[in-house]
């Protein structure tokens, strides 16, 4: 890439390209909650981002610490986003499924200083939830938290809902800022650099537990840049995100492609609703549509949709899973997304590698994932031995460049074991590459399960499953789902003086037995029980809809548990087909 191709982003801190954008258009929509009756202007938006920011130094938060948020998507939640953006300190993304189990690890991998929690969502209590992983925020003055478990954790703040006790309110928080001057906020922002870490966002690992991908103002602007660029975007663009803000499809492809455009942020919802979402459209006429496969379909089967008028809708970015070829010509056709575009990459890749472009062919667009974005180096290698492979041939996707993250947070032996030292990242997918240059996914190296969207390591679920008292041994494969892409299930072998129920269904607990052990009198374990350990303790979507009860598994000599043979032996009692794969 030549220095004339450079976006005027590369340079830049993320706070600093706002601040152009703010100064090129002031008066434009910048962040939309069209169901709370919110609404900023750039200007506006600016000014509440620099408030929280001076509040986050009140709070003795300054560039390098790191911060948490937990919540759904929220307007704190972005002006967070860019207020630690505007002084440097690390914004560490917690997925709001998540649970006690998983919160408790998060905060103390990431050694989160502050942590911004909603309140409640839905069936979700949020400060009970933290109360039960850290039971010393009910009993600390606030701001000042003291936890052997956390030992960085001083302060927790709240993002929306009622005052509670150790937990600081969200007006609370901005009124500290007062005593801190501008000046002193704006001396901060100029000494940063563009290639300073500015975001953990924890994707799931082999080893059973989460790793912190920490990415750069750099990683992540250059990337929104070229994603905006494949749809064709300018600062007329209103981007409809009902994607979660947790995720890089959310706070990076959505709130900073925003910010870097000068487009409006319009947000539907807390959390993904189908019709909040074709209302949202049609009243605030968004040009863009942002959501993995199963949040279209849904909005494609919503009783509202022939009775809205979306003839705004231009283009707009479908990713997270593999796309049905008749999901995206409906979304095409039905919902005039004309110029819809698909995204490939990982949350490692910040997260974009290659996309397609809102003027490619349909044909490009619904049968593949693109091509690169400008500044990136794909290939695709031999598995075993390395060597690149030509056109055609299934392998390895390795990325290089401007996107590749900085590393795991506190994992060298992860890092090092993802990005090889010519700087190429490992993605664990496989994939062909077309003689047009563009790429098909076909497949996965390793055992990732993908979800609606969600990345989903087995062995994670696994190691959950072991803690289980009655459980002495499981397996976790993904199994074809025509709805969520893929479903888990699990297979458990019980430990003796156990028995196991399972039905039919995967809701059933009756009419399936299978006995695990020799006992004359043993304990009944079911399948809804099973379900009902994990949903308390980890979130929705790593809860296994199937769960088979066993004596053993299939097996090699060297004792490695044969996960294709669970695969097909539970496809063949279920009657499930492999998903096609664009």
């Amino acid at each position: 890439m030549s220095a004339a191709a450079r976006p005027w982003v590369c340079d830049l801190t993320i706070d600093q390209a706002l601040a152009r954008t703010t100064q090129r258009v002031p008066h434009h929509d910048a962040l939309v909650f069209p169901h709370l009756g919110i609404r900023y202007n750039y200007r506006q938006f600016y000014a509440e981002v620099d408030r929280a920011a001076r509040a986050l130094l009140a709070l003795d938060i300054t560039t390098g610490d790191h911060v948490a948020v937990w919540s759904t998507n929220l307007p704190q939640w972005v002006i967070l986003q860019f207020a630690t953006a505007r002084i440097g300190a690390v914004l560490v993304t917690i997925n709001p499924a998540y649970r006690p189990f998983e919160l408790r690890y998060v905060l103390q991998q990431s050694d989160a200083c502050a942590l911004f929690l909603t309140d409640r969502f839905k069936s979700s209590d949020y400060v009970g939830m933290l109360a039960e992983a850290c039971p010393e925020v009910l009993s600390c003055a606030k701001g000042e938290l003291q936890s052997a478990d956390f030992p960085r954790l001083r302060s927790v703040v709240g993002l929306k809902g009622p005052p509670s006790p150790g937990i600081i309110g969200w007006e609370d928080f901005l009124d500290r800022g007062r005593e801190i001057s501008p000046d002193t906020v704006q001396a901060i922002a100029d000494r940063l650099s563009p290639a300073d870490p500015i975001n953990i966002q924890y994707t799931s690992g082999t080893t059973g537990f989460p790793k912190a991908a920490t990415l750069s103002h750099a990683n992540l602007l250059q990337n929104v840049f070229y994603a905006g660029a494949c749809q064709g975007y300018t600062a007329a663009d209103r981007i409809c995100i009902p994607v979660p803000f947790y995720h890089c499809f959310g706070c990076v492809l959505g709130t900073l492609c925003a910010a870097v455009y000068g487009a409006a942020m319009i947000v539907p919802a807390e959390s993904f609703d189908p019709a909040a979402t074709l209302a949202a459209i049609e009243r605030e006429r968004a040009t863009s549509l942002y959501g993995v496969p199963t949040m279209f379909i849904a909005q494609l089967h919503d009783p509202t949709l022939p009775s809205r008028d979306l003839r705004s809708l231009r283009t707009g970015i479908m990713a997270g899973s593999p796309c049905p070829i008749e999901t995206m010509r409906a979304v095409v056709d039905r919902m005039g997304c004309r110029e819809i575009t698909i995204g490939y990459g990982q949350t490692e890749a910040s997260p974009i590698i290659t996309q397609t472009r809102f003027d490619d062919p349909i044909e490009l667009r619904v049968e593949t994932v693109g091509r690169p974005i400008p500044g990136v180096e794909v290939k695709v290698i031999d598995p075993l031995s390395g060597a690149e492979l030509g056109d055609s041939t299934p392998g390895e996707l390795c990325a290089r460049g401007h996107v590749v993250m900085l590393g795991y947070y506190k994992n060298p032996q992860a890092t090092a074991e993802a990005i090889d030292a010519d700087g190429w990242l490992h993605t664990g997918d496989l994939a062909v590459r077309l003689p047009n240059g563009y790429y098909k996914i076909t497949g996965r190296l390793k055992d990732m399960v993908i979800r609606g969207g969600e990345n989903i390591y087995p062995r994670e679920i696994e190691e959950f499953l072991f803690t289980h008292p009655a459980i002495e041994q499981a397996s976790v494969v993904g199994l074809p789902d025509p709805k969520f892409g893929e479903e888990l299930c699990a297979w458990i072998k019980l430990k003796q003086g156990y028995r196991g129920l399972v039905g039919r269904g995967p809701q059933d607990d009756h009419d399936h037995h299978c006995s695990a052990s020799q006992n004359d009198e043993p304990s009944l374990v079911t399948a809804r029980a099973i379900r009902d350990f994990c949903k308390e303790r980890l979130a929705h979507f790593k809860v296994p809809r199937y769960i088979r009860f066993v004596d053993a598994f299939p097996q090699t000599v060297t004792g490695k548990i044969q996960k294709f043979k669970i695969r097909e032996a539970m496809r063949e009692e279920l009657g499930l087909a492999e998903q096609v794969t664009a």
